[in-house]
Formats: structure tokens, sequence, C-alpha cells
């Protein structure tokens, strides 16, 4: 008797442990795609937030659907295409590349009546619908774009990109950021805002931008907003983040371990409920 209450007692311990494991699809654009990729950072991030998410919460296994370069409105375009399943949670990180690729937010309305992926509004209103087709009772996690300084891509430096703290094509990066949160709140979906989140603001993203001085010809270290009119010539110039200049991002965009370990923080906390 003894012996089959333990084997009772054993099977239910299992299965109460099996059935607290959730899975997680993050969707996303490079930041999320680099979690998995650290060579692609020249191996100056170790640990994506993913990672470091699912190290704090062992339940929960993820799924990395990062698109490099990709908008939310390119992810609408081919969401039929991607690969989406069934999950216990999703997240949603995009924007950034939407704002600089000069795609038109739209208005909340696009949201509402599903006018289809000509704005970052409606765009999320495919994606949306998606998830929900996925797993109805899924849990969705909304996540703002970061604020952003100088962007230089570290093997390409052709690739670069001015921060947000100035508009793109007549759109501020804040306006993406609080459409993202305004969809959170008409979907009563916990929004993490990183937009507005005060160890990423702009001025913490880099310790310094290093570029020549436009009189004598040599380097300095320039720190924000003192470099925002140096010029940098991809051309002749060295890589302007040095590995003393990396904080919270390790090229003005893409978070470095510091920034990754506080996005995780945050999703953690929401995550930590289910």
């Amino acid at each position: 008797m003894k012996k089959l209450l333990l084997l009772v007692a054993l099977v239910g311990l299992f299965s109460s442990f099996k059935d607290d494991q959730l899975t997680w699809m993050a969707l996303g654009d490079s930041i999320t795609y680099l979690n998995d990729h650290p060579n692609e950072t020249g191996n100056r991030v170790t640990k994506g937030y993913m990672t470091r998410v699912v190290e704090k919460l062992p339940n929960i296994h993820y799924t990395n659907k990062g698109y490099n370069g990709w908008t939310a409105v390119r992810i609408a375009q081919e969401i039929e295409k991607l690969g989406l399943t069934k999950a216990d949670i999703y997240s949603v990180f995009l924007g950034t590349n939407d704002w600089w690729g000069g795609k038109p937010l739209g208005h909340f309305t696009d949201y509402q009546t599903s006018t289809g992926n000509a704005t970052v509004y409606g765009s999320f209103r495919i994606i949306i619908d998606k998830l929900r087709s996925l797993n109805p009772a899924a849990r969705v996690i909304l996540i703002t774009p970061m604020q952003r300084a100088d962007f230089v891509y570290l093997t390409n430096f052709k690739n670069n990109a001015y921060g947000s703290y100035k508009p793109k094509n007549g759109q501020s990066l804040e306006s993406f950021a609080l459409a993202v949160d305004s969809i959170g709140r008409f979907e009563q979906f916990p929004v993490v805002d990183l937009y507005h989140t005060n160890g990423l603001k702009v001025k913490k993203l880099v310790k310094y931008k290093r570029l020549k001085d436009q009189k004598t010809g040599q380097y300095r270290n320039y720190k924000y907003p003192a470099f925002i009119d140096v010029p940098f010539n991809p051309e002749t110039d060295e890589y302007p983040y040095p590995i003393g200049a990396v904080n919270m991002t390790y090229d003005g965009l893409h978070p470095s371990d510091k920034g990754n370990a506080l996005i995780s923080k945050q999703l953690v906390r929401v995550m930590g409920k289910y």
C-alpha cells in the first residue's frame, strides 16, 4: 500500500511538473534574432534577453522568431510563411525598423478596423490576429522599440543610421512606442515599455562615440549629445564604438549584455506571473 501511494505521489508530482512547462514564441527583429547569433555581434554579446529570461524561469522554453532587419509591416506581409506555431506565450518586439524605414505609422483606427499592412497599426492587427488564431488562450506581451543612438554596423560601416533624437520621414520613434502601448491598453496586454525605461535613455546607450575632431583631425571621444553633428566617414574612419564605448548597446542600437539584462528583468516581472 505504501509503495502504491508513493507511486501515485510521484506520478502526480511528474504530471504537475509537466503541466508547469510553458512555451514562448518571441517574434521580433534583429534584437531578437541576435539572441541566438552572438557571433554576428562580434561576440560583444554573450547572452541575449531570451536566454536570460529562461535562466530565471526554467519552466519556460523559447522559440526565436527574430528576423534581421525586418519591420512589422514585412512580418505582417509574410505572416503565413513564417512557420508560427501554437505557444503559451507570445512576445512581439517590433517597430524600430519601421521607423527608420519610413513605414507609415497610420492611426489607431487602422488597428481597430483591420485596414491591412499598409501601416504599422494595421500590420500589428494582422500579427495579433494570427497569434490569436494559433492559440486564443495565449498570453501576448508587447514590447516597445528602444531609443536609439547613432547606429553603425560592426562589420559594414556603410550600414549606419542616426538616432531617435530626431524624426525620420516626419515621424518620431516615440510615436511608434506609443502606438504599441495603445494597442496593449486596448487589448489589455502587458506592455514592456523600453522606450521610456530610464536605463535605456539615448544618453545611456553608449558611453561615447569616437570620431575625428574636424579641427585637429585627431580622434576624440564625444559623449551624447556632442557627437550628433560630428561627421562620420564610413570609407575612412575607424569604428566609432570601441569596446570602451559599450554601455546599454554595443553599436548604438542593439543591446549589449548590460542592455539585455535590463530587458530580461522587465520580461521576468511579467512572465514570472504565468
